[in-house]
């Protein structure tokens, strides 16, 4: 019996950090790429991930705007946040915790790290 993947929905303005993320997590989860919050609201409407990567430093919605609205939303709110971002201040990492994510992880992220990482909180989240 083949088991299916897991949907993870990477959000990132820049392309080449979307084609890395895709890259290494694909061979472990269904990867779906979104350059902006606005892609990932349309990619919401059609899907239901086991988990959200989110990068902060975005153009016209920001990842802290993003995960508000995300955590708002019935249909959202329980899908866990992990920001992945090259944002590494401690006040920006507490920002993150305090509006919902799960986890934070600064960039250049250690894919190992980042694939545990998301194991575990989709487990958490069955």
């Amino acid at each position: 019996m083949e088991t299916r993947k897991k949907l993870v929905i990477l959000v990132d303005d820049n392309p080449a950090n979307l084609r890395i993320g895709k890259n290494v997590l694909s061979e472990t989860y269904t990867v779906a790429t979104a350059p902006s919050a606005e892609k990932l609201f349309l990619l919401l409407e059609n899907s239901s991930p086991g988990l959200i990567l989110l990068d902060i430093d975005m153009p016209v919605m920001d990842g802290y705007e993003t995960i508000k609205i995300l955590k708002k939303r019935p249909d959202t709110k329980d899908i866990p946040v992990i920001f992945l971002t090259g944002k590494t201040e401690s006040s920006d990492e507490e920002e993150g915790r305090v509006l919902g994510a799960v986890d934070y992880i600064t960039k250049p992220f250690d894919p190992p790290r980042l694939i545990e990482c998301i194991k575990e909180h989709i487990a958490a989240g069955i």
